[in-house]
């Protein structure tokens, strides 16, 4: 089957994460991993934007600059940004330097807060509102879902920009709130198990 590899380990794993050692640890410890925490939610949701039009590999590659760029993508401070952080960014190689996408994080971190005002933790809200529970596996990976373009929806009705729907279903598969491992990955069983727990303590 060519959507699934085995690699010297003997591990069938999604093809995608057989190519570079960045992308088997990443397909075997973070993609589809569930995680409720609002500061990798945004994280994640911030680096999806800035990944638009280039390769996951440059955005893995940087993403320790990106962490301390961007405080470890605590909301509260990125909130605060000013202009001469946006100025300093634009100045730091070790992330893309590209301005309207450095606005939007900024951005996103106020909206994220602002939302969280009306409707409590993002993370619990993300997880209670759109994460699926089915444990069907995908016979082909899409690029997006009627699921991630309504999530999308009202990220951009709470302000959010750079969450079009592709974006939000990257977001939404690397996060957990999907399971597209396919069913022969070795992980598959795992990722589910964690996020059926995740799915039921937040929903009890």
């Amino acid at each position: 089957m060519d959507y699934v590899k085995i690699l010297g380990d003997g591990l069938v794993r999604c093809a995608w994460g057989t190519g570079l050692p960045e992308y088997v640890s990443y397909h075997d410890f973070e993609w589809g991993r569930a995680s409720a925490d609002r500061s990798r939610l945004f994280e994640k949701l911030c680096l999806e934007g800035f990944q638009s039009g280039l390769s996951w590999l440059t955005i893995l590659r940087k993403r320790s600059g990106f962490r301390d760029a961007f405080a470890n993508f605590v909301p509260e401070t990125v909130a605060a940004f000013e202009q001469e952080d946006v100025d300093r960014l634009l100045e730091n190689p070790g992330i893309i330097r590209h301005q309207g996408k450095i606005r939007s994080a900024i951005n996103n971190a106020r909206q994220l807060l602002a939302l969280e005002e009306k409707e409590g933790d993002f993370g619990r809200w993300i997880w209670k509102n759109w994460a699926d529970a089915s444990d069907q596996p995908p016979s082909a990976i899409a690029a997006t879902t009627d699921e991630s373009a309504a999530l999308a929806r009202a990220l951009k009705k709470a302000g959010f920009t750079f969450v079009g729907p592709t974006t939000v279903y990257a977001f939404m598969q690397s996060m957990g709130l999907v399971n597209d491992h396919y069913s022969d990955c070795y992980v598959r069983a795992d990722c589910q198990q964690e996020r059926m727990a995740l799915i039921g303590s937040i929903r009890d």
